[in-house]
């Protein structure tokens, strides 16, 4: 069992009688929704829906959430959260310490994982991202690690899963484009939230054209790099190891020009863009959207 020490996370702990609405009525995440022993994804979004701050939620009793962001951004999403707070009856308080993730290799079924089991482990929680493969987050006291961290991007690339940083931006997403949308980072069916009708009328008119994708090829892939087709962009390399690697991508004009037989490329080398294996979505029909 793989484990790596992930140094760039931190905590916010939101506790209080109304940490839960307060919350709910802020973030992308339906937090009635999360089984114990769960972590799942979601972002405080822009009035115009981009996102301005990803996480990781989970909670521990019906008073006490744990938000898992990146330690560069921990200050300033607590101070937003303050922010939108008003006279909510809710603490929040950044507690800056690593993070350890674990999985089973080789492991492409969840059909035995007993949510219940994480419960009795304290600090431990189930990345919800990962819908193929059971992965743990631990906190407090961390298991030994045993791999580095380009093993952890190599699984985050096997399996679709973009974070900010080093596949997007902040500011510069929806969370369509990251899958969100694929993995339970957005209610769709809970109430109001900031940025909530853009998400909304992304999803009912399904104009998600951005998505995240897989990205091969016979050569190494550097991240930043532009992915083209027929010369033109329609895309970035995200993470990246040897020749595999994250892409956010139109999904619309990558699949116009596959259809024409143009050649879809970065680093100046052919590349094939593929759908995560457990994504709902599919490359569209018909020719490329403007826009």
């Amino acid at each position: 069992m793989p484990v790596v020490t992930l140094e760039n996370r931190a905590l916010l702990e939101v506790t209080g009688t109304e940490a839960a609405h307060f919350l709910q009525n802020v973030l992308t995440t339906d937090l009635d929704s999360i089984p114990d022993g769960v972590a799942r994804p979601g972002a405080l979004l822009t009035p115009q829906g981009k996102i301005m701050f990803d996480y990781l939620v989970f909670r521990e009793g019906p008073d006490r959430f744990f938000l898992d962001c990146r330690n560069d951004i921990a200050t300033e999403f607590a101070k937003r959260l303050i922010f939108y707070r008003l006279r909510a009856k809710a603490a929040i308080e950044v507690k800056n310490q690593p993070v350890a993730v674990a999985w089973e290799e080789n492991d492409s079924s969840v059909s035995g994982f007993d949510s219940s089991a994480s419960e009795t482990d304290s600090g431990t929680v189930r990345d919800g991202r990962f819908i193929e493969l059971v992965v743990t987050r631990h906190y407090g006291r961390l298991p030994q690690a045993n791999a580095g961290l380009e093993s952890w991007t190599s699984l985050r690339i096997e399996h679709g899963i973009a974070e900010s940083g080093t596949d997007y931006e902040l500011g510069d997403a929806f969370p369509h484009d990251v899958l969100f949308d694929q993995m339970d980072g957005v209610g769709l069916r809970k109430g109001c939230y900031i940025g909530q009708e853009v998400v909304s009328r992304m999803q009912h008119r399904g104009t998600a054209r951005r998505r995240v994708l897989v990205a091969e090829g016979h050569a190494p892939l550097d991240r930043g790099a532009d992915i083209l087709a027929d010369g033109k962009p329609v895309g970035r390399i995200g993470s990246a190891v040897r020749n595999r690697a994250l892409a956010i991508a139109r999904i619309d004009r990558g699949k116009a020009a596959a259809d024409e037989g143009k050649a879809i490329t970065a680093n100046g080398v052919e590349r094939h863009l593929s759908i995560p294996s457990w994504a709902r979505f599919t490359f569209p029909q018909g020719a490329a959207e403007e826009g």
